[in-house]
């Protein structure tokens, strides 16, 4: 019987967190890491030890932030850059958004049910993790 849901739980918070914390190990970085319901409110978060203090509220505010325009970070900040049609929406929602990768809405059956945030590590490294994170329990009508 296919799952029904609306948004993330804390049991999928929770598997989320393990996946992005076994691949931050496997990084050989301590990571940050933030799991958003379906409305964008926090449910889980982590911060291994020794993670940067100073991505704890990026690693939130990324998740936050995919989940609030549906959208990955990264591919916010192309739209972000001079020139580009979202120029300037990092200022949006008192200040709020954060657009550089690492933030990803997570899918359950094509449904947007939350969002996974990380910081701690490069762009590319941060973006792994939460995709590590996200493949803990997204899937598709086919699998």
């Amino acid at each position: 019987m296919p799952r029904t849901l609306d948004t993330l739980t804390l049991a999928d918070a929770k598997q989320m967190l393990e996946a992005g914390e076994a691949k931050a190990v496997g990084l050989g970085i301590p990571y940050n890491i933030a799991v958003v319901d379906a409305g964008g409110a926090l449910i889980a978060f982590t911060r291994q030890d020794g993670a940067l203090a100073g991505s704890i509220d990026l690693a939130i505010g990324k998740a936050k932030t995919a989940r609030m325009f549906d959208k990955t970070t990264d591919y916010l900040a192309e739209l972000a850059q001079p020139g580009a049609p979202l120029f300037g929406i990092e200022r949006s929602n008192g200040g709020n958004v954060v657009i550089f990768g690492g933030g990803l809405p997570v899918k359950v059956d094509d449904q947007i049910v939350g969002a996974v945030g990380t910081s701690a590590g490069s762009v590319d490294q941060d973006i792994a993790v939460a995709e590590a994170a996200a493949a803990a329990i997204s899937r598709s009508p086919d699998s």
